[in-house]
Protein backbone atom coordinates (compact mmCIF):
# COMPACT_ATOMS: atom_id res chain seq x y z
CA UNK A 1 0.00 0.00 0.00
CA UNK A 2 1.38 3.21 -0.72
CA UNK A 3 1.49 6.32 0.88
CA UNK A 4 1.37 9.64 -1.04
CA UNK A 5 1.93 13.49 -0.41
CA UNK A 6 -1.35 15.01 -2.48
CA UNK A 7 -0.87 18.48 -1.57
CA UNK A 8 1.27 20.79 -0.36
CA UNK A 9 -0.11 24.73 0.44
CA UNK A 10 2.12 27.57 2.32
CA UNK A 11 1.00 30.63 4.11
CA UNK A 12 2.79 33.76 4.79
CA UNK A 13 1.96 36.13 7.76
CA UNK A 14 0.44 39.77 7.20
CA UNK A 15 3.86 41.61 7.72
CA UNK A 16 7.13 41.65 5.59
CA UNK A 17 9.86 43.87 4.79
CA UNK A 18 13.05 43.67 2.09
CA UNK A 19 16.10 43.38 4.23
CA UNK A 20 17.42 47.02 2.94
CA UNK A 21 14.16 47.92 4.53
CA UNK A 22 14.83 46.09 8.12
CA UNK A 23 18.62 47.32 8.29
CA UNK A 24 17.34 50.92 9.56
CA UNK A 25 16.40 49.20 12.28
CA UNK A 26 19.47 47.60 13.31
CA UNK A 27 21.14 50.10 13.14
CA UNK A 28 19.15 51.67 15.42
CA UNK A 29 19.38 48.77 17.70
CA UNK A 30 23.17 48.74 16.97
CA UNK A 31 23.44 52.38 18.38
CA UNK A 32 25.39 52.14 21.36
CA UNK A 33 27.62 49.22 20.25
CA UNK A 34 31.48 49.43 18.79
CA UNK A 35 31.56 50.92 15.40
CA UNK A 36 33.11 48.04 13.83
CA UNK A 37 31.00 45.68 15.46
CA UNK A 38 28.05 47.85 14.02
CA UNK A 39 29.98 47.35 10.24
CA UNK A 40 30.05 43.67 10.74
CA UNK A 41 26.46 43.01 11.46
CA UNK A 42 25.05 45.45 9.01
CA UNK A 43 27.09 43.19 6.73
CA UNK A 44 25.92 40.04 8.04
CA UNK A 45 22.48 40.73 7.58
CA UNK A 46 23.37 42.26 3.76
CA UNK A 47 25.13 39.10 2.79
CA UNK A 48 22.99 36.68 4.38
CA UNK A 49 21.12 35.51 1.10
CA UNK A 50 17.51 36.68 2.77
CA UNK A 51 16.64 39.62 0.24
CA UNK A 52 12.88 39.43 1.75
CA UNK A 53 11.32 37.93 5.11
CA UNK A 54 7.47 37.76 6.52
CA UNK A 55 6.77 38.42 10.06
CA UNK A 56 3.82 37.97 12.58
CA UNK A 57 4.73 41.27 14.04
CA UNK A 58 5.85 44.37 12.81
CA UNK A 59 9.71 45.66 13.04
CA UNK A 60 8.76 48.17 15.42
CA UNK A 61 7.39 44.96 17.41
CA UNK A 62 9.78 42.95 16.90
CA UNK A 63 12.94 45.70 18.04
CA UNK A 64 10.51 46.55 21.52
CA UNK A 65 11.32 46.00 24.87
CA UNK A 66 8.28 43.52 24.87
CA UNK A 67 8.37 40.78 27.23
CA UNK A 68 8.46 36.83 26.59
CA UNK A 69 4.47 36.83 27.68
CA UNK A 70 3.86 39.87 24.97
CA UNK A 71 5.64 38.39 22.42
CA UNK A 72 4.30 34.72 23.05
CA UNK A 73 0.51 36.09 23.39
CA UNK A 74 1.38 37.35 20.11
CA UNK A 75 2.83 34.14 19.10
CA UNK A 76 -0.19 32.46 20.18
CA UNK A 77 -2.89 34.27 18.19
CA UNK A 78 -0.89 34.30 15.09
CA UNK A 79 0.01 31.09 14.65
CA UNK A 80 -3.38 29.66 15.29
CA UNK A 81 -4.51 31.92 12.38
CA UNK A 82 -1.63 30.96 10.03
CA UNK A 83 -1.86 27.17 10.42
CA UNK A 84 -5.66 27.35 9.45
CA UNK A 85 -5.19 29.23 6.15
CA UNK A 86 -2.29 26.80 5.12
CA UNK A 87 -4.52 24.02 6.09
CA UNK A 88 -7.73 25.19 4.01
CA UNK A 89 -5.62 26.06 1.37
CA UNK A 90 -4.49 22.19 1.10
CA UNK A 91 -7.76 20.96 1.62
CA UNK A 92 -9.17 22.71 -1.39
CA UNK A 93 -5.93 22.02 -3.68
CA UNK A 94 -6.42 17.91 -2.56
CA UNK A 95 -10.48 18.92 -3.06
CA UNK A 96 -10.78 17.27 0.48
CA UNK A 97 -12.86 18.77 3.15
CA UNK A 98 -11.38 19.30 6.85
CA UNK A 99 -13.63 16.03 7.94
CA UNK A 100 -11.63 14.18 5.35
CA UNK A 101 -8.57 14.30 7.97
CA UNK A 102 -8.05 11.12 10.39
CA UNK A 103 -4.58 11.93 11.55
CA UNK A 104 -3.36 16.24 12.34
CA UNK A 105 -0.11 16.69 13.09
CA UNK A 106 1.35 20.03 14.38
CA UNK A 107 4.91 21.58 13.93
CA UNK A 108 6.33 24.50 15.82
CA UNK A 109 9.08 25.22 18.04
CA UNK A 110 9.03 29.24 18.27
CA UNK A 111 6.45 29.63 20.98
CA UNK A 112 5.14 27.04 24.11
CA UNK A 113 1.31 26.73 23.59
CA UNK A 114 -0.86 24.61 25.66
CA UNK A 115 -3.40 23.40 24.23
CA UNK A 116 -1.24 23.12 21.12
CA UNK A 117 -2.33 24.61 17.34
CA UNK A 118 -3.90 21.56 16.54
CA UNK A 119 -6.75 21.37 19.56
CA UNK A 120 -8.05 25.42 17.79
CA UNK A 121 -7.67 23.82 14.46
CA UNK A 122 -10.20 21.05 14.95
CA UNK A 123 -12.34 23.37 16.84
CA UNK A 124 -12.62 25.84 14.24
CA UNK A 125 -12.51 23.65 11.09
CA UNK A 126 -15.04 21.22 12.43
CA UNK A 127 -12.72 18.56 12.14
CA UNK A 128 -13.55 14.67 12.86
CA UNK A 129 -14.16 14.16 16.78
CA UNK A 130 -11.78 11.30 16.66
CA UNK A 131 -9.15 12.34 14.74
CA UNK A 132 -5.84 11.55 15.72
CA UNK A 133 -3.36 14.27 17.15
CA UNK A 134 0.28 14.50 17.40
CA UNK A 135 2.01 17.75 18.33
CA UNK A 136 5.86 18.12 17.45
CA UNK A 137 7.26 20.85 19.61
CA UNK A 138 10.96 20.23 19.89
CA UNK A 139 12.61 18.87 16.73
CA UNK A 140 13.68 22.64 15.54
CA UNK A 141 13.79 22.87 11.83
CA UNK A 142 13.65 18.89 11.19
CA UNK A 143 10.27 18.64 12.22
CA UNK A 144 8.87 19.27 8.69
CA UNK A 145 10.09 16.47 7.45
CA UNK A 146 9.28 14.74 10.77
CA UNK A 147 5.90 15.34 10.96
CA UNK A 148 6.24 14.19 7.11
CA UNK A 149 7.37 10.50 8.53
CA UNK A 150 5.32 10.12 11.77
CA UNK A 151 2.30 10.78 8.64
CA UNK A 152 3.57 8.25 6.83
CA UNK A 153 3.91 5.47 9.52
CA UNK A 154 0.64 6.27 10.72
CA UNK A 155 -1.10 5.75 7.00
CA UNK A 156 1.12 2.66 5.84
CA UNK A 157 -1.03 0.77 9.03
CA UNK A 158 -4.12 2.03 8.16
CA UNK A 159 -5.50 1.70 4.79
CA UNK A 160 -7.64 4.59 3.26
CA UNK A 161 -6.62 7.08 5.61
CA UNK A 162 -5.61 10.69 5.47
CA UNK A 163 -3.18 12.64 7.33
CA UNK A 164 -2.52 16.83 7.37
CA UNK A 165 0.91 17.95 8.42
CA UNK A 166 0.65 21.42 9.80
CA UNK A 167 4.48 23.08 9.97
CA UNK A 168 3.73 27.02 11.98
CA UNK A 169 6.78 29.04 13.13
CA UNK A 170 6.91 32.74 14.34
CA UNK A 171 11.28 32.69 14.74
CA UNK A 172 10.94 36.74 15.17
CA UNK A 173 9.16 36.18 18.26
CA UNK A 174 12.29 34.56 19.94
CA UNK A 175 14.27 37.77 19.17
CA UNK A 176 16.36 38.92 21.99
CA UNK A 177 16.87 42.67 22.39
CA UNK A 178 19.28 42.73 25.03
CA UNK A 179 21.71 40.13 23.35
CA UNK A 180 24.48 40.86 21.03
CA UNK A 181 25.84 37.69 20.75
CA UNK A 182 26.61 36.60 16.71
CA UNK A 183 24.15 33.59 17.96
CA UNK A 184 21.04 36.11 18.23
CA UNK A 185 22.62 38.32 15.25
CA UNK A 186 23.25 35.43 12.79
CA UNK A 187 19.40 34.31 13.29
CA UNK A 188 18.00 37.32 12.82
CA UNK A 189 19.68 38.17 9.72
CA UNK A 190 18.44 34.60 8.12
CA UNK A 191 14.93 33.53 9.66
CA UNK A 192 11.72 34.77 8.60
CA UNK A 193 7.96 33.48 9.85
CA UNK A 194 5.66 31.63 7.72
CA UNK A 195 3.39 28.55 7.54
CA UNK A 196 2.60 25.38 5.10
CA UNK A 197 0.36 22.30 5.44
CA UNK A 198 0.53 18.84 3.58
CA UNK A 199 -1.75 16.20 2.81
CA UNK A 200 -1.13 12.43 2.75
CA UNK A 201 -3.17 9.89 1.97
CA UNK A 202 -3.02 5.93 1.86
CA UNK A 203 -6.29 5.29 -0.52
CA UNK A 204 -5.05 4.18 -3.61
CA UNK A 205 -7.01 6.46 -6.36
CA UNK A 206 -5.43 9.83 -4.47
CA UNK A 207 -2.98 11.38 -6.66
CA UNK A 208 0.52 12.37 -5.63
CA UNK A 209 4.43 11.64 -5.16
CA UNK A 210 4.40 8.48 -3.44
CA UNK A 211 6.95 8.14 -0.12
CA UNK A 212 8.96 4.85 -1.03
CA UNK A 213 11.45 5.22 2.00
CA UNK A 214 12.27 7.60 4.86
CA UNK A 215 14.64 7.79 7.73
CA UNK A 216 16.16 9.63 10.63
CA UNK A 217 20.17 9.81 11.20
CA UNK A 218 21.73 10.92 14.52
CA UNK A 219 25.00 12.49 15.18
CA UNK A 220 26.58 11.71 18.45
CA UNK A 221 27.83 14.11 21.10
CA UNK A 222 25.77 17.09 19.36
CA UNK A 223 22.83 18.09 21.18
CA UNK A 224 24.73 21.37 22.03
CA UNK A 225 24.61 22.30 18.71
CA UNK A 226 21.80 23.56 17.76
CA UNK A 227 18.26 24.43 19.75
CA UNK A 228 16.58 27.01 22.20
CA UNK A 229 17.44 27.65 26.01
CA UNK A 230 14.81 28.94 27.76
CA UNK A 231 15.85 32.35 29.94
CA UNK A 232 13.70 35.04 31.39
CA UNK A 233 13.15 36.91 28.15
CA UNK A 234 12.00 34.25 25.87
CA UNK A 235 13.67 31.43 23.74
CA UNK A 236 17.50 32.25 23.21
CA UNK A 237 18.79 30.72 20.23
CA UNK A 238 21.68 28.35 20.05
CA UNK A 239 23.64 28.05 17.13
CA UNK A 240 26.81 26.50 16.84
CA UNK A 241 29.15 27.56 14.05
CA UNK A 242 30.21 24.35 13.71
CA UNK A 243 26.85 23.51 12.15
CA UNK A 244 28.04 23.62 8.37
CA UNK A 245 31.52 21.37 9.02
CA UNK A 246 29.64 18.92 11.15
CA UNK A 247 26.90 18.34 7.93
CA UNK A 248 29.74 18.40 5.31
CA UNK A 249 31.80 15.64 7.59
CA UNK A 250 28.70 13.09 8.17
CA UNK A 251 27.24 13.84 4.42
CA UNK A 252 28.41 10.65 3.02
CA UNK A 253 26.69 8.71 5.49
CA UNK A 254 23.60 11.05 5.31
CA UNK A 255 22.99 10.08 1.82
CA UNK A 256 24.59 7.12 0.22
CA UNK A 257 23.16 4.49 2.47
CA UNK A 258 19.74 5.37 2.32
CA UNK A 259 20.10 5.45 -1.14
CA UNK A 260 21.63 2.12 -1.66
CA UNK A 261 19.20 0.11 0.82
CA UNK A 262 16.47 1.44 -2.13
CA UNK A 263 19.01 0.30 -5.07
CA UNK A 264 19.94 4.11 -6.03
CA UNK A 265 22.68 6.31 -6.54
CA UNK A 266 22.45 9.91 -6.31
CA UNK A 267 22.70 9.56 -10.45
CA UNK A 268 18.84 8.47 -10.32
CA UNK A 269 17.76 11.66 -7.99
CA UNK A 270 16.33 14.30 -9.96
CA UNK A 271 15.07 16.84 -7.23
CA UNK A 272 16.76 17.81 -3.95
CA UNK A 273 14.28 18.93 -1.70
CA UNK A 274 17.01 20.61 0.91
CA UNK A 275 15.94 22.48 3.73
CA UNK A 276 17.96 26.36 3.73
CA UNK A 277 19.03 26.17 7.19
CA UNK A 278 21.26 28.92 6.25
CA UNK A 279 23.90 30.79 3.68
CA UNK A 280 26.68 28.65 4.80
CA UNK A 281 24.61 25.55 5.32
CA UNK A 282 23.45 25.83 1.71
CA UNK A 283 26.72 26.45 0.25
CA UNK A 284 28.11 23.35 2.28
CA UNK A 285 25.48 21.80 0.82
CA UNK A 286 25.52 22.77 -2.61
CA UNK A 287 29.45 22.26 -3.04
CA UNK A 288 28.41 18.73 -1.63
CA UNK A 289 25.60 18.08 -4.26
CA UNK A 290 27.62 20.27 -6.94
CA UNK A 291 30.34 17.41 -6.96
CA UNK A 292 27.71 15.03 -7.87
CA UNK A 293 26.23 17.11 -10.53
CA UNK A 294 23.23 18.03 -8.91
CA UNK A 295 21.65 21.74 -7.88
CA UNK A 296 19.57 23.09 -5.09
CA UNK A 297 18.60 26.43 -6.46
CA UNK A 298 14.85 25.83 -5.86
CA UNK A 299 16.22 25.86 -1.86
CA UNK A 300 18.36 28.99 -2.43
CA UNK A 301 15.46 30.64 -4.13
CA UNK A 302 13.01 29.81 -1.00
CA UNK A 303 15.93 31.46 1.43
CA UNK A 304 16.17 34.40 -0.91
CA UNK A 305 12.15 34.71 -0.58
CA UNK A 306 11.49 34.19 2.57
CA UNK A 307 14.09 33.48 4.99
CA UNK A 308 14.79 30.67 7.28
CA UNK A 309 11.09 29.89 8.51
CA UNK A 310 12.43 26.60 10.55
CA UNK A 311 10.01 23.68 10.07
CA UNK A 312 8.01 25.08 7.62
CA UNK A 313 10.78 25.73 5.21
CA UNK A 314 11.65 22.33 3.24
CA UNK A 315 7.79 22.38 2.71
CA UNK A 316 8.00 26.25 0.84
CA UNK A 317 10.26 23.80 -1.32
CA UNK A 318 8.61 20.74 -1.69
CA UNK A 319 5.96 22.85 -2.95
CA UNK A 320 7.72 24.59 -5.61
CA UNK A 321 8.21 20.79 -7.33
CA UNK A 322 4.78 19.71 -6.57
CA UNK A 323 3.70 22.34 -8.51
CA UNK A 324 5.45 21.92 -11.14
CA UNK A 325 4.18 18.94 -11.69
CA UNK A 326 7.21 16.42 -12.33
CA UNK A 327 7.11 13.40 -14.59
CA UNK A 328 6.13 9.90 -13.67
CA UNK A 329 9.16 7.83 -12.65
CA UNK A 330 10.90 10.79 -11.47
CA UNK A 331 12.83 10.94 -7.66
CA UNK A 332 12.99 13.37 -5.30
CA UNK A 333 14.64 13.56 -1.66
CA UNK A 334 13.77 15.39 0.75
CA UNK A 335 16.81 16.72 3.32
CA UNK A 336 16.85 18.79 6.61
CA UNK A 337 18.91 19.29 9.71
CA UNK A 338 17.71 19.97 13.48
CA UNK A 339 18.32 20.00 16.98
CA UNK A 340 19.49 16.37 18.30
CA UNK A 341 21.68 17.26 16.06
CA UNK A 342 20.05 15.15 13.61
CA UNK A 343 19.27 14.55 9.69
CA UNK A 344 15.35 13.64 8.48
CA UNK A 345 15.63 12.38 4.91
CA UNK A 346 12.76 11.34 2.90
CA UNK A 347 12.65 9.62 -0.63
CA UNK A 348 9.72 10.42 -3.02
CA UNK A 349 9.14 9.10 -6.37
CA UNK A 350 5.88 10.90 -8.85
Amino acid sequence: MAVKITSVAKQLPKYYKETKDIIPFVKLWMQDQETRFQRKVIKLFEGAGVDKRYSIMDPEEVFTATSFEEKNDIYTREVVQLAEKSLKKSLDKANLKPTDIDYIITVSCTGIMIPSVDAYLINSLEMKQDIVRLPVTEMGCAAGVSGIIYAKNFLKANPNKRAAVIAVEAPTATFQLEDYSMTNIVSAAIFGDGASAVILSSYQEDKGPKIIDEAMYHFYNATKMMGFKLVNTGLQMILDKEVPQTISDHFPAIIHPFLEKNNLKIDDIDHLIFHPGGKKIVQTVEALFGVLGKNIDDTKEVLRLYGNMSSATVLYVLERFMDRNPEKGERGIMLSFGPGFSAQRILLEW
